[in-house]
């Protein structure tokens, strides 16, 4: 078996294409966008690595393609925590210990001649998912959420890897009943009678860059003390909304303003997912006329993400926004998945268990110290 840095465009191709092969008789898995796959391996077309030192690993045996790995350093992170951790990400491996553990300790050699101290992940940033799959096995993975084998767990264990944080996945599904609890909907119809400088609108699309200008300042000053984050880059929020501006839904992201100054928002959109399973990650040649057709009668939504500015955590804006949320998409009748709630983030899950979601996920991400 032999594991070596991927050097040239066959070589990338077997990198890009080896999760096809091996999902190929997995229900559950969901192909990426190949069209974006196939450039999204680079400095230049994606913004998270453009700060990043990072190497494309492939593992042969036999002539044949067994497992791969993406292995960085992302200097944005490191000198904003100021730590000396490095990632991997896009991995994926046959079911024997010998192939990973191949793949794994190719990447901590590669981590640690660069100084760094542990290795954390899967932390995938073309994907841009985090974690692998721990829990909740029996269902497909939304748009932008991992999904792999229950192996890959045992796997990471044997190798000495240990849980470094578990990210939750909450589910509030209409056809299965779900309803908002009636003290909500009070608290909702109470709050604008007594604030009434607060109003709450959709997503403005002839506005778009004001809009998502405002997203990305609230993300950075609410999400400044969640474990695992950094300040968010501008341009990789603009990657971002390229991504989802062909499937965004302006019922499903909603802003809360005080006095016309955004303080909160909400952000879901439709899974896209159920789409890409059907045209097998093939948008060309009528793959995305698939999406335009079908994307505004999709019922499973996810929730993305949701901000509140610090100065207003007293005032329930979070459960506002889930309620009229709930209460814009009722009329498609809809599975909402509420996604990557940190395990210890015990004000959010207080509030979505308050709410009646239901937990039906788990995603571990794992740390080795070099």
């Amino acid at each position: 078996m032999a594991v070596f840095k991927v050097s040239n465009k066959k070589q990338q191709r077997d990198f890009i294409f080896f999760p096809r092969h091996l999902y190929k008789k997995d229900l559950f898995w969901v192909p990426p966008i190949w069209f974006e796959e196939r450039n999204a391996y680079s400095k230049k077309k994606n913004p998270i690595l453009a700060n990043s030192d990072f190497i494309l690993c492939l593992a042969t045996q036999n002539g044949r393609v067994v497992g791969r790995n993406l292995v960085y350093v992302d200097h944005t992170y490191n000198n904003f925590c100021k730590t000396e951790i490095g990632f991997f990400g896009a991995f994926e491996c046959i079911d024997e210990v010998s192939v990973a553990r191949e793949l794994m300790e190719f990447a901590e050699d590669w981590l640690g001649k660069r100084g760094m101290k542990s290795i954390r992940g899967p932390i995938h940033p073309v994907a841009e998912n985090w974690g692998f799959l721990y829990e909740g096995f029996d269902t497909t993975p939304v748009y932008m959420s991992p999904y792999n084998p229950g192996y890959y767990n045992k796997l990471l264990v044997q190798l000495d890897y240990e849980k470094i944080k578990d990210l939750l996945v909450y589910e509030a599904d209409t056809k299965k009943g779900y309803e908002i609890p009636p003290r909500f909907l009070r608290f909702y119809d109470r709050f604008f009678k007594r604030y009434p400088g607060f109003t709450l609108r959709r997503l403005n699309l002839k506005n778009l860059d004001k809009d998502a200008e405002a997203i990305w300042k609230l993300s950075n000053i609410a999400y400044q003390d969640n474990w695992g984050y950094v300040p968010l880059d501008y341009n990789v929020l603009k990657d971002m909304i390229r991504k989802l501006k062909i499937i965004v839904d302006i019922d499903a992201v909603w802003i809360v303003e005080d006095n016309g100054v955004p303080v909160a928002y909400c952000l879901g959109f439709p899974d896209l997912n159920i789409i890409l399973k059907e045209i097998q990650g093939k948008i060309f040649p009528f793959g995305f006329l698939k999406i335009l057709k079908k994307i505004k009668h999709l019922q499973d939504y996810r929730l993305f993400g949701m901000a509140v500015h610090p100065r207003y955590h007293n005032l329930g804006l979070d459960a506002l926004l889930y309620v009229h949320l709930s209460k814009a998409l009722s009329p498609k009748k809809v599975r909402l998945e509420a996604n990557y709630i940190l395990e210890d983030n015990y004000k959010i899950r207080n509030a979505l268990e308050k709410l009646n979601l239901t937990p039906i996920k788990t995603y571990r991400i794992y740390q080795k110290h070099l």
